[in-house]
């Protein structure tokens, strides 16, 4: 072999080597995003249930209505909204609030993973909404997207606003979702959901009840905070070698057996 050939692989293997490095890397930067992120929604479990304690016993108007679960909402309690196929074999249950900048984090990096998996019949996915950042930011902004999204369910658009939500999320001390019309104002962004409906349903606070009944069910199954994101039962962020790719094949796995 002469010296050129030699010197060419010789370069090949190390662009090959330095590729993979940058891939190793780009992968520690998305776990660390999520997991740095969600140290900041885990402060708001203990504020969360103070409130609820101090607020425990008073009448709040804009919750005392009857207790009602959006269209197609199933599990127990009816406190899931499901996002595809009830065939596929495999389930993501997804414990978001809207608030939560370590769930956009989540959104950011595995959206299109779980879009392909869903797409094609593969995962079912039953999104649990919770309330954590009202407690320890104060505000109702949590609670208020959540109820707007079950109002989205109503229209079967709920996958499309709940991507919404998440791609105009104000920060975390920003209550900008406790205001219905900007709520209303997203709503434009997705076709066919800004109807009359929508809007009496946001601005009665329709799913008010049952947001807080899903937030209550989220402190007693004892998470330590938002994102928590389990596959068949399993937490996958506490694996830290989890990536999108790794989700789909756990996924494809599944459906082969």
């Amino acid at each position: 072999m002469s010296e050129k050939n030699r010197e060419g692989k010789r370069t090949a293997r190390e662009r090959l080597a330095v590729e993979r490095e940058k891939q190793n890397a780009a992968d520690k930067r998305r776990r660390a995003l999520i997991v740095g992120a969600s140290v900041v929604c885990v402060l708001g479990l203990a504020a969360v249930i103070g409130v609820v304690a101090a607020n425990a016993g008073k009448d709040d108007s804009e919750s005392s209505g009857p207790l009602v679960a959006p269209s197609g909402a199933n599990g127990e309690d009816n406190l899931a909204i499901p996002v595809g196929k009830s065939s596929a074999k495999s389930t993501l249950t997804v414990w978001e609030d809207f608030r939560c900048p370590a769930c956009k984090s989540f959104e950011t990096v595995y959206r299109s993973a779980i879009h392909e998996l869903t797409d094609s019949g593969q995962l079912r996915v039953e999104y649990r909404l919770a309330t954590i950042i009202d407690g320890n930011m104060r505000g109702t902004g949590s609670r208020n997207a959540a109820n707007a999204a079950a109002c989205a369910q109503d229209a079967g658009k709920f996958p499309a606003y709940h991507d919404v939500l998440y791609d105009n999320q104000p920060p975390e001390t920003d209550d900008a979702f406790g205001e219905n019309s900007k709520l209303i104002e997203l709503a434009a962004k997705v076709d066919g959901l800004d109807t009359p409906a929508f809007r009496t349903c946001v601005e009665k606070g329709t799913y008010n009840n049952w947001v807080e009944k899903s937030a209550a069910a989220f402190q007693d199954g004892g998470f330590s905070g938002t994102p928590t994101v389990l596959l068949d039962g399993k937490n996958i962020l506490q694996d830290q070698s989890m990536t999108p790719a790794k989700l789909k094949q756990l996924v494809q796995e599944a459906n082969k057996a």
